[in-house]
């Protein structure tokens, strides 16, 4: 059977006491690991999250073409939905790290801590591609935290522990080493990351639990697991800490959603075949394939045909990789990249910035009694392509709402719109003017997660 990623959604969690002194020998580490789960459990925390949900009866509720006919079952009806799961409280004024798929899209938020204090918490920033959460506890004060670790000094065979609450048992620890340190093929949340794997065993209701190592350091947030029965199978994932402390970073500075740095970069990891074609004796890097014209990368002189070997003095052997170096430097950070080009090295450092929101998106909504009313359009530029996850090379409108009749046309977010009763649009204004045109059928040419599409309605 195939094995499946589970995300760790957690069910509850209890807790130890007071600090002592981490071990300061191997001898006393063989001895127990008491001291260090002492120092480091009463910064784990319970997380009861409840959110509501809109249940459907009818299973072609979100079908535009099909759900006419099943109108008859009646609107979605709200129900209460409870995610139980672990955070991290990082610093003392209440700052908790737990997963998005934990306490995202949640209405109501409960921490307990070890000692049995409860408070009232807020996301006050998610970010559902990590799969990080950052919480603030309501009136919190001189709380128990603990400290990050810098991730990009774990090594394969270092001891770790990974404490949280599987299976709704009460706060449990278990011990293992770094299996794994630059785990990128894993599908977690909405896209794919950058892991630290772990043979500690960890269960579904670990979701949000602390990584440490063996002086009480957070090294990473568990996240996920590799399973065929839905058990710890020893291959257990983790976010590196060096991404967590930017996230934190950002929601302390204000931000309410985590920005990226943007590369404007399209590549793909090298394999033995590509080296041999490039006479390269080992595949190392990310092959570069495109570059975006208001790429930084592009202006400090990367060019398609490039591999690029490290970011911020750090090794970058996939997309996924680079991706993680980016967030964790942050925007505004100063990063050397190194690329090699016909077998020669070459060096720039590359201010690393979000991605422009230039030309300006222009977002159109039209609110006239016409065949595509409620439908916003934007301008697509790199901002726009970031925030919808859109193509790499996307350019035009895209659909940033569909909302009243131009949902029920069958319009959705991130259609790209070429065309309008075989009118071509190119920006937003466009599909304003095309909107007001007397016709009973209408003809859109769409392009939705890279495929060509033709919605036909009558109005």
């Amino acid at each position: 059977m195939k094995p499946t990623v589970v995300l760790l959604a957690s069910f509850l969690v209890a807790t130890p006491l007071a600090a002592q002194t981490v071990p300061e020998s191997t001898e006393q580490i063989a001895l127990s690991f008491a001291p260090v789960v002492k120092q480091a459990a009463p910064a784990v925390v319970n997380i009861y999250a409840t959110r509501i949900v809109q249940e459907r009866r009818s299973p072609f509720a979100d079908d535009p073409f099909f759900r006419q006919f099943f109108e008859a079952l009646g609107p979605a009806q709200p129900r209460l939905q409870n995610s139980l799961g672990s955070g991290v409280i990082l610093a003392a004024d209440g700052i908790v790290v737990s997963n998005y798929h934990v306490v995202g899209q949640a209405t109501e938020i409960r921490v307990v801590l070890n000692d049995r204090r409860e408070y009232a918490a807020d996301v006050i920033l998610g970010d559902e591609e990590s799969d990080l959460a950052i919480l603030r506890l309501r009136g919190a004060e001189d709380l128990p935290f603990l400290p990050l670790r810098n991730s990009d000094e774990v090594e394969v065979g270092d001891l770790v522990l990974a404490i949280g609450n599987p299976f709704g048992v009460g706060q449990t620890v278990s011990s293992g080493i770094v299996s794994g340190v630059a785990r990128s093929a894993l599908q977690v949340g909405e896209g794919r990351g950058y892991f630290i794997q772990t043979d500690a065993a960890i269960n579904p209701g670990n979701s949000g639990g602390a990584l440490v190592d063996t002086e009480g350091r957070l090294v990473g947030i568990n996240t996920a697991i590799l399973t065929q029965g839905g058990g710890s199978n020893g291959i257990g994932f983790a976010i590196p800490a060096n991404l967590v402390r930017t996230v934190v970073a950002q929601a302390e500075a204000g931000a309410d959603r985590f920005e990226r740095p943007w590369a404007g970069v399209s590549g793909q990891a090298m394999d033995a075949a590509l080296a041999e074609s490039m006479g390269l004796d080992r595949p190392d890097g990310v092959l570069v394939s495109a570059l975006h014209p208001q790429s930084s990368f592009a202006a400090a002189g990367l060019q398609p045909g490039d591999v690029i070997l490290s970011l911020g003095g750090a090794p970058t052997n996939t997309p996924q990789e680079v991706m993680f170096r980016l967030s964790s430097l942050g925007v505004g950070a100063a990063a050397e990249i190194v690329w090699l080009r016909d077998g020669q090295e070459m060096r720039a450092t590359v201010t690393l910035a979000a991605a422009p929101d230039d030309p300006p998106r222009e977002q159109t909504t039209i609110t006239d009694d016409v065949a595509l009313r409620g439908l916003t359009v934007v301008r697509v530029n790199p901002a726009v392509t970031e925030e919808m996850r859109l193509p790499f090379n996307a350019v035009g409108v895209a659909v940033w709402q569909a909302e009243d009749l131009s949902a029920r046309a069958g319009f959705q977010r991130g259609d790209i719109v070429t065309a309008i009763n075989g009118a071509a649009v190119t920006q937003p204004s466009d599909v304003l003017a095309l909107a007001g045109m007397q016709a009973r059928v209408w003809m859109v040419d769409l392009i939705r997660q890279g495929q060509p599409l033709r919605l036909r309605f009558r109005f």
